[in-house]
Protein backbone atom coordinates (compact mmCIF):
# COMPACT_ATOMS: atom_id res chain seq x y z
CA UNK A 1 0.00 0.00 0.00
CA UNK A 2 1.26 3.49 -0.87
CA UNK A 3 0.29 6.39 1.41
CA UNK A 4 -1.32 9.21 -0.56
CA UNK A 5 -2.12 12.00 1.95
CA UNK A 6 1.23 13.02 3.40
CA UNK A 7 1.44 16.77 4.02
CA UNK A 8 4.86 18.46 3.89
CA UNK A 9 5.98 19.75 7.29
CA UNK A 10 9.16 20.99 8.94
CA UNK A 11 9.22 17.86 11.08
CA UNK A 12 9.98 15.61 8.11
CA UNK A 13 6.65 13.76 7.97
CA UNK A 14 6.69 13.92 4.15
CA UNK A 15 10.08 12.22 4.04
CA UNK A 16 8.81 9.49 6.35
CA UNK A 17 5.76 8.96 4.17
CA UNK A 18 7.99 8.66 1.12
CA UNK A 19 10.03 5.98 2.92
CA UNK A 20 6.88 4.01 3.78
CA UNK A 21 5.76 4.16 0.15
CA UNK A 22 9.15 2.89 -1.02
CA UNK A 23 9.10 0.00 1.43
CA UNK A 24 5.61 -0.96 0.23
CA UNK A 25 6.83 -1.65 -3.33
CA UNK A 26 7.52 -5.24 -4.52
CA UNK A 27 10.87 -6.74 -3.56
CA UNK A 28 13.47 -5.46 -6.07
CA UNK A 29 14.72 -7.99 -8.59
CA UNK A 30 18.26 -7.65 -7.29
CA UNK A 31 17.11 -8.69 -3.83
CA UNK A 32 15.21 -11.69 -5.19
CA UNK A 33 18.10 -13.23 -7.14
CA UNK A 34 21.05 -12.05 -5.05
CA UNK A 35 22.95 -15.03 -3.66
CA UNK A 36 20.68 -17.54 -5.41
CA UNK A 37 21.32 -20.32 -7.91
CA UNK A 38 19.40 -21.05 -11.10
CA UNK A 39 19.48 -24.68 -12.22
CA UNK A 40 19.61 -24.89 -16.01
CA UNK A 41 18.59 -28.42 -17.06
CA UNK A 42 19.68 -29.37 -20.59
CA UNK A 43 17.61 -32.09 -22.22
CA UNK A 44 20.57 -33.51 -24.14
CA UNK A 45 23.88 -35.24 -23.54
CA UNK A 46 27.16 -33.46 -22.74
CA UNK A 47 29.09 -32.23 -25.77
CA UNK A 48 26.17 -32.05 -28.20
CA UNK A 49 24.87 -28.92 -29.88
CA UNK A 50 22.15 -28.24 -27.30
CA UNK A 51 24.68 -28.54 -24.49
CA UNK A 52 27.10 -26.17 -26.25
CA UNK A 53 24.36 -23.58 -26.78
CA UNK A 54 23.05 -23.75 -23.21
CA UNK A 55 26.48 -23.38 -21.64
CA UNK A 56 27.32 -20.44 -23.90
CA UNK A 57 24.04 -18.72 -22.98
CA UNK A 58 24.47 -19.41 -19.25
CA UNK A 59 27.95 -17.87 -19.10
CA UNK A 60 26.55 -14.47 -20.06
CA UNK A 61 22.93 -14.50 -18.94
CA UNK A 62 23.73 -14.27 -15.23
CA UNK A 63 25.30 -10.85 -15.76
CA UNK A 64 21.99 -9.54 -17.09
CA UNK A 65 19.89 -10.79 -14.16
CA UNK A 66 19.73 -8.27 -11.30
CA UNK A 67 21.52 -9.81 -8.33
CA UNK A 68 23.78 -11.91 -10.62
CA UNK A 69 22.69 -15.38 -9.51
CA UNK A 70 24.88 -18.37 -10.29
CA UNK A 71 23.54 -20.40 -13.23
CA UNK A 72 24.45 -24.08 -12.95
CA UNK A 73 24.11 -26.08 -16.17
CA UNK A 74 23.13 -29.73 -15.71
CA UNK A 75 22.42 -32.45 -18.24
CA UNK A 76 19.23 -34.51 -18.17
CA UNK A 77 19.14 -36.41 -21.47
CA UNK A 78 16.40 -38.85 -22.33
CA UNK A 79 13.37 -39.24 -24.63
CA UNK A 80 14.44 -36.44 -26.96
CA UNK A 81 14.41 -33.90 -24.08
CA UNK A 82 11.10 -35.34 -22.85
CA UNK A 83 12.62 -36.20 -19.49
CA UNK A 84 13.66 -32.58 -18.95
CA UNK A 85 10.29 -31.32 -20.18
CA UNK A 86 8.44 -33.44 -17.60
CA UNK A 87 10.84 -32.41 -14.84
CA UNK A 88 10.45 -28.68 -15.56
CA UNK A 89 6.67 -29.00 -15.84
CA UNK A 90 6.03 -31.06 -12.72
CA UNK A 91 9.00 -31.21 -10.36
CA UNK A 92 11.18 -28.12 -10.70
CA UNK A 93 10.54 -25.21 -8.32
CA UNK A 94 8.18 -22.59 -9.71
CA UNK A 95 9.96 -19.57 -8.25
CA UNK A 96 12.22 -18.48 -11.11
CA UNK A 97 15.16 -20.69 -10.05
CA UNK A 98 14.72 -23.38 -12.72
CA UNK A 99 15.15 -23.33 -16.49
CA UNK A 100 15.12 -26.05 -19.11
CA UNK A 101 16.72 -26.32 -22.54
CA UNK A 102 14.60 -28.44 -24.86
CA UNK A 103 15.01 -29.93 -28.29
CA UNK A 104 12.15 -28.70 -30.50
CA UNK A 105 11.00 -32.29 -30.95
CA UNK A 106 9.98 -32.32 -27.29
CA UNK A 107 7.79 -29.29 -27.88
CA UNK A 108 6.11 -30.53 -31.04
CA UNK A 109 6.07 -34.16 -29.91
CA UNK A 110 2.78 -34.03 -27.96
CA UNK A 111 1.16 -32.71 -31.13
CA UNK A 112 2.56 -35.39 -33.46
CA UNK A 113 3.01 -38.47 -31.26
CA UNK A 114 0.20 -41.05 -31.28
CA UNK A 115 0.67 -41.57 -27.55
CA UNK A 116 1.37 -38.05 -26.43
CA UNK A 117 3.18 -37.46 -23.14
CA UNK A 118 0.36 -36.25 -20.89
CA UNK A 119 2.75 -35.04 -18.19
CA UNK A 120 4.05 -32.26 -20.43
CA UNK A 121 1.88 -29.64 -22.12
CA UNK A 122 4.03 -27.38 -24.37
CA UNK A 123 1.34 -24.70 -24.34
CA UNK A 124 1.51 -24.34 -20.55
CA UNK A 125 5.25 -23.90 -19.91
CA UNK A 126 6.67 -20.38 -20.07
CA UNK A 127 9.12 -19.65 -22.87
CA UNK A 128 12.09 -17.45 -22.00
CA UNK A 129 13.38 -17.29 -25.58
CA UNK A 130 15.07 -19.21 -28.37
CA UNK A 131 18.70 -18.63 -29.34
CA UNK A 132 18.41 -19.88 -32.91
CA UNK A 133 15.86 -20.41 -35.65
CA UNK A 134 17.96 -22.85 -37.56
CA UNK A 135 18.43 -25.14 -40.51
CA UNK A 136 18.90 -28.89 -40.38
CA UNK A 137 20.78 -31.09 -42.80
CA UNK A 138 21.26 -34.66 -43.92
CA UNK A 139 24.95 -35.53 -44.09
CA UNK A 140 27.13 -38.56 -44.77
CA UNK A 141 30.76 -39.26 -43.91
CA UNK A 142 33.44 -39.13 -46.60
CA UNK A 143 33.72 -42.94 -46.81
CA UNK A 144 30.03 -43.43 -47.61
CA UNK A 145 29.01 -44.20 -51.19
CA UNK A 146 26.09 -41.80 -50.71
CA UNK A 147 27.37 -38.40 -51.81
CA UNK A 148 24.15 -36.58 -52.78
CA UNK A 149 20.47 -36.56 -51.86
CA UNK A 150 19.72 -38.09 -55.26
CA UNK A 151 21.98 -40.99 -54.28
CA UNK A 152 19.90 -41.44 -51.13
CA UNK A 153 16.73 -41.67 -53.25
CA UNK A 154 18.26 -44.50 -55.28
CA UNK A 155 20.29 -46.51 -52.75
CA UNK A 156 19.86 -47.80 -49.22
CA UNK A 157 21.53 -45.45 -46.77
CA UNK A 158 22.08 -46.31 -43.09
CA UNK A 159 21.40 -43.42 -40.73
CA UNK A 160 22.33 -43.22 -37.06
CA UNK A 161 19.61 -41.75 -34.85
CA UNK A 162 18.49 -41.17 -31.30
CA UNK A 163 15.21 -42.59 -30.02
CA UNK A 164 11.65 -41.53 -30.89
CA UNK A 165 11.09 -37.82 -30.52
CA UNK A 166 14.58 -36.88 -31.67
CA UNK A 167 15.03 -35.07 -34.98
CA UNK A 168 17.73 -37.50 -36.12
CA UNK A 169 15.12 -40.26 -36.06
CA UNK A 170 12.01 -38.40 -37.17
CA UNK A 171 13.61 -36.61 -40.11
CA UNK A 172 14.97 -39.81 -41.64
CA UNK A 173 11.46 -41.25 -41.80
CA UNK A 174 10.03 -37.89 -42.88
CA UNK A 175 12.26 -37.82 -45.95
CA UNK A 176 11.44 -41.45 -46.76
CA UNK A 177 7.71 -40.71 -46.83
CA UNK A 178 7.76 -37.30 -48.49
CA UNK A 179 10.92 -37.11 -50.61
CA UNK A 180 11.41 -40.71 -51.69
CA UNK A 181 14.64 -41.55 -49.88
CA UNK A 182 15.67 -45.08 -48.93
CA UNK A 183 16.99 -44.34 -45.46
CA UNK A 184 17.43 -47.24 -43.05
CA UNK A 185 17.21 -45.59 -39.64
CA UNK A 186 19.17 -47.21 -36.81
CA UNK A 187 17.92 -45.63 -33.57
CA UNK A 188 19.25 -45.87 -30.03
CA UNK A 189 22.30 -43.62 -30.05
CA UNK A 190 22.57 -41.22 -27.09
CA UNK A 191 23.18 -38.12 -29.17
CA UNK A 192 24.86 -36.59 -32.20
CA UNK A 193 28.34 -37.00 -30.67
CA UNK A 194 27.84 -40.78 -30.59
CA UNK A 195 26.41 -40.81 -34.11
CA UNK A 196 29.37 -38.92 -35.54
CA UNK A 197 31.68 -41.46 -33.92
CA UNK A 198 29.65 -44.23 -35.57
CA UNK A 199 30.03 -42.43 -38.90
CA UNK A 200 33.80 -42.34 -38.48
CA UNK A 201 33.83 -46.04 -37.62
CA UNK A 202 31.74 -46.91 -40.67
CA UNK A 203 28.85 -48.26 -38.60
CA UNK A 204 26.44 -45.86 -40.33
CA UNK A 205 26.58 -43.68 -43.44
CA UNK A 206 25.37 -40.50 -41.80
CA UNK A 207 22.45 -38.76 -40.12
CA UNK A 208 19.51 -36.48 -40.91
CA UNK A 209 17.89 -33.86 -38.69
CA UNK A 210 21.38 -32.62 -37.73
CA UNK A 211 21.40 -28.94 -36.88
CA UNK A 212 23.71 -27.10 -39.24
CA UNK A 213 25.00 -24.98 -36.38
CA UNK A 214 25.78 -28.15 -34.38
CA UNK A 215 27.66 -29.69 -37.29
CA UNK A 216 29.81 -26.57 -37.54
CA UNK A 217 30.51 -26.44 -33.82
CA UNK A 218 31.03 -30.17 -33.29
CA UNK A 219 32.82 -31.09 -36.50
CA UNK A 220 34.49 -28.00 -37.90
CA UNK A 221 37.42 -30.19 -38.94
CA UNK A 222 35.12 -32.33 -41.10
CA UNK A 223 34.07 -29.24 -43.01
CA UNK A 224 37.61 -27.90 -43.22
CA UNK A 225 39.04 -31.21 -44.45
CA UNK A 226 36.06 -32.08 -46.70
CA UNK A 227 35.21 -35.21 -44.70
CA UNK A 228 31.45 -34.71 -44.83
CA UNK A 229 28.89 -34.67 -47.64
CA UNK A 230 25.97 -32.27 -47.03
CA UNK A 231 23.11 -33.89 -48.93
CA UNK A 232 20.25 -31.46 -48.36
CA UNK A 233 19.22 -28.45 -46.27
CA UNK A 234 15.92 -28.51 -44.41
CA UNK A 235 14.27 -25.26 -43.30
CA UNK A 236 11.28 -23.08 -44.05
CA UNK A 237 13.65 -20.63 -45.72
CA UNK A 238 16.98 -21.24 -47.50
CA UNK A 239 20.18 -20.91 -45.50
CA UNK A 240 22.46 -18.45 -47.34
CA UNK A 241 25.65 -20.24 -46.29
CA UNK A 242 24.44 -23.65 -47.42
CA UNK A 243 22.96 -22.24 -50.60
CA UNK A 244 26.32 -20.70 -51.46
CA UNK A 245 27.87 -24.12 -50.93
CA UNK A 246 25.44 -25.55 -53.48
CA UNK A 247 23.39 -27.61 -50.99
CA UNK A 248 19.84 -28.08 -52.36
CA UNK A 249 16.69 -27.36 -50.34
CA UNK A 250 14.40 -30.23 -49.39
CA UNK A 251 11.51 -28.58 -51.26
CA UNK A 252 13.20 -29.42 -54.57
CA UNK A 253 12.43 -33.08 -53.89
CA UNK A 254 8.80 -32.79 -52.71
CA UNK A 255 6.20 -32.47 -55.48
CA UNK A 256 3.00 -33.49 -53.72
CA UNK A 257 1.17 -30.51 -52.12
CA UNK A 258 -0.04 -32.59 -49.15
CA UNK A 259 3.47 -33.92 -48.53
CA UNK A 260 4.77 -30.38 -48.60
CA UNK A 261 2.13 -29.20 -46.11
CA UNK A 262 2.93 -31.92 -43.58
CA UNK A 263 6.68 -31.43 -44.05
CA UNK A 264 6.24 -27.73 -43.35
CA UNK A 265 4.41 -28.60 -40.13
CA UNK A 266 7.21 -30.88 -38.95
CA UNK A 267 9.93 -28.45 -40.04
CA UNK A 268 8.22 -25.49 -38.36
CA UNK A 269 9.70 -26.69 -35.05
CA UNK A 270 13.05 -25.34 -36.24
CA UNK A 271 11.77 -21.81 -35.74
CA UNK A 272 12.28 -22.39 -31.99
CA UNK A 273 15.32 -24.60 -32.38
CA UNK A 274 17.13 -23.61 -29.16
CA UNK A 275 14.30 -22.81 -26.79
CA UNK A 276 14.48 -22.27 -23.04
CA UNK A 277 11.55 -22.69 -20.69
CA UNK A 278 10.46 -22.00 -17.12
CA UNK A 279 7.87 -24.05 -15.20
CA UNK A 280 4.15 -23.24 -15.41
CA UNK A 281 3.19 -21.07 -12.48
CA UNK A 282 6.48 -19.19 -12.29
CA UNK A 283 5.59 -15.65 -11.10
CA UNK A 284 5.19 -13.11 -13.87
CA UNK A 285 7.81 -10.86 -12.28
CA UNK A 286 10.48 -13.55 -12.49
CA UNK A 287 9.46 -14.54 -16.02
CA UNK A 288 9.80 -10.89 -17.09
CA UNK A 289 13.26 -10.68 -15.48
CA UNK A 290 14.45 -13.87 -17.17
CA UNK A 291 13.05 -12.86 -20.56
CA UNK A 292 14.71 -9.46 -20.34
CA UNK A 293 18.01 -11.08 -19.33
CA UNK A 294 17.79 -13.51 -22.26
CA UNK A 295 17.06 -10.71 -24.74
CA UNK A 296 20.00 -8.70 -23.37
CA UNK A 297 22.26 -11.75 -23.61
CA UNK A 298 21.43 -12.19 -27.30
CA UNK A 299 22.81 -8.68 -27.93
CA UNK A 300 25.77 -8.86 -25.56
CA UNK A 301 29.10 -8.40 -27.43
CA UNK A 302 30.89 -10.93 -25.21
CA UNK A 303 28.17 -13.52 -25.79
CA UNK A 304 28.27 -12.97 -29.54
CA UNK A 305 32.07 -13.34 -29.46
CA UNK A 306 31.73 -16.57 -27.46
CA UNK A 307 29.13 -17.84 -29.93
CA UNK A 308 31.39 -17.09 -32.87
CA UNK A 309 34.29 -18.88 -31.17
CA UNK A 310 32.04 -21.90 -30.55
CA UNK A 311 30.80 -21.72 -34.16
CA UNK A 312 27.14 -21.55 -33.15
CA UNK A 313 24.63 -19.45 -35.05
CA UNK A 314 22.54 -16.90 -33.19
CA UNK A 315 19.14 -16.00 -34.64
CA UNK A 316 17.06 -15.29 -31.54
CA UNK A 317 13.35 -15.11 -30.86
CA UNK A 318 11.82 -13.53 -27.77
CA UNK A 319 9.99 -15.66 -25.24
CA UNK A 320 6.68 -13.99 -26.08
CA UNK A 321 7.17 -14.76 -29.78
CA UNK A 322 7.98 -18.43 -29.13
CA UNK A 323 4.93 -18.68 -26.84
CA UNK A 324 2.74 -17.37 -29.66
CA UNK A 325 4.22 -19.74 -32.28
CA UNK A 326 3.66 -22.78 -30.06
CA UNK A 327 0.03 -21.78 -29.45
CA UNK A 328 -0.56 -21.46 -33.21
CA UNK A 329 1.11 -24.81 -33.97
CA UNK A 330 -1.23 -26.55 -31.57
CA UNK A 331 -4.17 -25.02 -33.44
CA UNK A 332 -3.20 -26.79 -36.72
CA UNK A 333 -6.10 -28.59 -38.48
CA UNK A 334 -6.42 -32.22 -37.37
CA UNK A 335 -6.12 -33.69 -40.89
CA UNK A 336 -2.65 -32.19 -41.40
CA UNK A 337 -1.58 -33.22 -37.91
CA UNK A 338 -2.70 -36.81 -38.49
CA UNK A 339 -0.74 -37.07 -41.74
CA UNK A 340 2.33 -35.53 -40.10
CA UNK A 341 2.11 -38.16 -37.35
CA UNK A 342 2.40 -40.89 -39.96
CA UNK A 343 5.38 -39.53 -41.91
CA UNK A 344 7.75 -39.44 -38.92
CA UNK A 345 7.27 -43.14 -38.20
CA UNK A 346 8.80 -46.22 -39.87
Amino acid sequence: MILRHCVPSPTGVAAACGLVALLALPVPAADFYAGKTIDFEVGADVGGGYDIYARTVARTMSRHIPGNPTIVVKNMPGAGSGRTAIYISNVAPKDGSALGALMPGAIIGPLLDDKAETQFDPTKVLYIGSADAGTRVCATYQTSKIKTFEDARKQRTILGATNAGGATRDYGYLHNHTAGTKFDVVAGYKGTADITLAMERGEVDGMCGWDWSSLKSQKADWLRDHKVNILVQVGLDPNPELTQMGVPEIWKFIDNPESRAVTELVVSQQVFQRSYIAPPGTPAEQVAILRAAFDATMKDPQFLADAEAARIAISPLSGAKVQDIVQKLYATPKAIVERARQVIKP
